[in-house]
């Protein structure tokens, strides 16, 4: 294992709901583990063919990209860029290395998420007219004070191809996510998960998206938006609108039914009609390699086992999994479509084809982001 925080390679940081959900002791887990502050030196390691990346959003296109030049199969954590041209490095260095490649938008793994998908798929709800996905608020915070770095940590590295600032404490491990320079806030976070899920039964790109937000202004403070509510509409004549507010979830309307899907339930009468009409697994591809043997799991640790099932199945296997890494950076692009348009405050414009935006050079520039020297992610 690999960490730039001393605290999590000595196991005093891990979370206690390890223990809880595996029955394990971190230190019965973690026994006899060789332990790292540089991941480079587990990818000089010709024993390790396999490397699981949980670190923070903005190290995980470099870390996947340096993995698979080193002829590793990687499981990276969701999302799976920071930038739409992230994606792009990723697309060129997949050509190159026939990696494999899962994501962990392990909603894909949840039996009732594939079984909307399905539905959608099958028409059970007729032609698909429109979807609503709640995605949760933002955390409002800030001014932070910056205070000395803590001497089991390595900032400067944890901060990688970010901005050199100075430490501060809602920077750093969780709170990341409020802030641009790392992630993207909800959503990229459960966007990750839901508007992969929604886009995945949509089957397509968006071609526009249209915001309101607003945007906290605050020094050395979380700046992602406050609030949002944000209208992607697709060439099919779809339209999906993303809110921080609401019951977090999906909810798909066809011309013929309307079914809502989260990580506690699947309801709607065209899911009571399943009892009448079952929905055989069989007739749906929805990704290219798919073993039906598994059991039906659903809940997030459940449908965990059955999503890293899939991806040492394909590392067998060679071919690519359920979230495989091209539709991860689609997925992931209508998240960074989400952020920018906000940041921007005003509709934009999206060529899916080229991955650029309609005649639109300052959203352009926000494709990808200056990078630190040292850090720069690129193959």
């Amino acid at each position: 294992m690999a960490d730039v925080d001393a605290s999590v390679r000595d196991l005093s940081a891990i979370d206690p709901s390890v223990e809880k959900q595996t029955g394990l002791s971190p230190e019965s887990i973690y026994e006899g583990v060789g332990r790292h502050e540089d991941y480079r030196r587990l990818l000089d390691d010709h024993r390790i063919r396999v490397i699981l990346i949980g670190a923070p959003d903005h190290w995980h296109a470099g870390m996947l990209i340096d993995a698979l030049k080193a002829g590793k199969d990687v499981y990276v954590e969701k999302p799976i860029t920071l930038t739409i041209d992230e994606g792009k490095q990723i697309r060129k260095v997949m050509k190159s290395t026939g990696g494999i490649v899962q994501v962990g938008s392990w909603q894909r793994s949840d039996h009732r998420f594939r079984t909307a998908v399905e539905m959608v798929h099958a028409g059970r709800i007729g032609q698909l007219k429109r979807l609503e996905v709640a995605l949760g608020s933002n955390e409002v915070g800030g001014p932070f004070a910056t205070v000395a770095t803590p001497d089991t940590l390595n900032w400067e590295r944890w901060l990688g191809q970010a901005p050199l600032v100075p430490y501060t404490k809602e920077r750093c491990h969780y709170t990341f996510r409020w802030w641009f320079d790392y992630a993207g806030g909800k959503m990229t976070d459960h966007g990750a998960h839901h508007l992969d899920i929604a886009q995945w039964a949509i089957g397509t790109d968006p071609i526009e998206v249209i915001p309101e937000a607003t945007m906290p202004q605050v020094n050395n403070g979380y700046n992602v938006p406050t609030a949002f509510r944000v209208l992607f509409r697709y060439p099919n004549d779809v339209e999906m609108l993303v809110t921080d507010t609401g019951r977090n979830g999906i909810l798909f309307e066809g011309s013929e039914g309307r079914i809502f899907v989260n990580r506690g339930s699947l309801t709607g009468v065209p899911v009571d009609d399943l009892a009448e009409k079952p929905l055989p697994r069989e007739a749906f591809g929805l990704y290219e390699f798919d073993n039906l043997n598994r059991p039906e799991r659903a809940g997030k640790i459940e449908a965990i086992v059955n999503h890293m099932g899939n991806f040492f199945d394909c590392v067998t296997a060679r071919r690519q999994p359920i979230s495989d890494a091209e539709s991860q950076h689609r997925s992931a692009t209508t998240c960074h479509l989400g952020n920018i348009a906000c940041r921007l405050g005003r509709p934009l414009g999206w060529d899916a084809t080229s991955e650029r935006f309609v005649s639109d050079d300052e959203a352009d520039r926000l494709l990808s982001r200056p990078q630190r020297k040292g850090y720069e992610v690129s193959v």
